[in-house]
């Protein structure tokens, strides 16, 4: 999700000409392959991770990805010249051997494992090591160096269980109702809305009323296959009104906007990982906070680090430094890149 990366003070050595992966103004460079991870500029070659919109830009020459991130692409790029790849398919650019492995953080989401003279690099992206319905499991990918985000890199992120989660979001539902009230719960409109209507299903069969703006998301993971509880887009709804009762869905844009208007009696959540700090709800002003993330806590952090194998790791994205600290107290030989980035979850 990075936009801007600059050395940080606790850097001790940062990326180098020499490295298989560099720093550029475009954003993270592979001499070798002459192309760009995510990249925030137009460049020649993409190497994409997924498909939310600060990873995913249009501009690009062309566009290398996941196949079961394809479909998201193409929805959010349009017409674009892509090349799919199947996880753990090798392909070669340049003079570096590159495959995707999958992340875990939502549909199709992936590492990027790049192979240079015998040096091995991942790129992790954006990732999770919980289950989830929605997207192929975490890939542990031994390497020598390791790129790791770090969006939750303090040690209060602990996620719960997410399905226990899913029957928490139920009952409040359930005593809205029986207060007359509709309960609106706001998330990510890819993948976490996906996520939350998956893990539903194990806990109620009532349909859940979509935003418009998670509609069409819904309607990719549905075509891929993925199973999830029904839903009802809202503007289709117009003989019914209050929605008193009901459970409905909607990005974190929609909250005190005028779409807030046809509900007589709302209630607001919000499903993040940033719910874990009871501070953050209070500043969004939210009756209820749900803890679901599609990013690593900590302890999943720490584990996915050492389960690399990797010598050397560089931290991206959120509270470098802690994890930088902890890892160096580790053992682990760590270095952290600033990141300005789009905050999500």
């Amino acid at each position: 999700m990075a936009i801007i990366l600059t050395l940080s003070k606790s850097s001790q050595q940062g990326l180098a000409v020499e490295d298989i992966v560099q720093l550029r103004p475009e954003g993270l460079y592979c001499a070798a392959g002459d192309f760009y991870i995510d990249p925030w500029r137009p460049v020649a070659c993409a190497v994409i991770t997924h498909g939310h919109g600060d990873h995913a830009r249009v501009g690009m020459g062309q566009y290398h990805t996941s196949s079961p991130g394809l479909p998201i692409l193409q929805w959010r790029l349009q017409e674009q010249i892509f090349h799919p790849h199947s996880y753990g398919e090798p392909f070669t650019l340049g003079d570096a051997k590159i495959s995707l492995h999958p992340a875990g953080h939502v549909l199709g989401s992936a590492q990027v494992r790049i192979e240079v003279h015998n040096a091995t690099w991942v790129i992790s992206g954006d990732y999770k090591r919980q289950a989830d319905p929605t997207c192929d499991p975490f890939e542990v990918v031994p390497c020598d160096t390791f790129i790791t985000e770090s969006t939750f890199g303090l040690p209060v992120y602990r996620w719960p269980d997410t399905s226990e989660v899913a029957r928490e979001i139920v009952q409040w539902r359930d005593q809205c109702a029986a207060r007359g009230e509709t309960a609106i719960l706001y998330c990510y409109a890819l993948g976490k809305a996906q996520r939350v209507l998956a893990e539903l299903m194990a806990h109620t069969d009532k349909p859940v009323l979509l935003h418009g703006a998670i509609a069409a998301g819904v309607d990719i993971y549905r075509r891929a296959g993925i199973a999830m509880i029904e839903t009802q887009l809202i503007n289709e709804m117009s003989s019914k009104t209050g929605y008193e009762g009901e459970l409905a869905l909607a990005p974190p844009s929609a909250a005190g906007s005028a779409w807030l208007r046809r509900f007589r009696n709302p209630r607001h959540g919000f499903a993040s990982g940033w719910m874990r700090v009871r501070g953050n709800r209070r500043r969004r002003n939210m009756d209820r906070g749900f803890v679901i993330s599609d990013h690593a806590d900590w302890p999943d952090l720490m584990r996915t680090i050492r389960d690399t194998g990797a010598r050397r790791v560089i931290v991206t994205h959120g509270d470098t430094d802690v994890l930088v600290r902890a890892l160096n107290d580790d053992g682990i030989f760590a270095e952290a890149l600033t990141t300005q980035f789009a905050e999500d979850d």
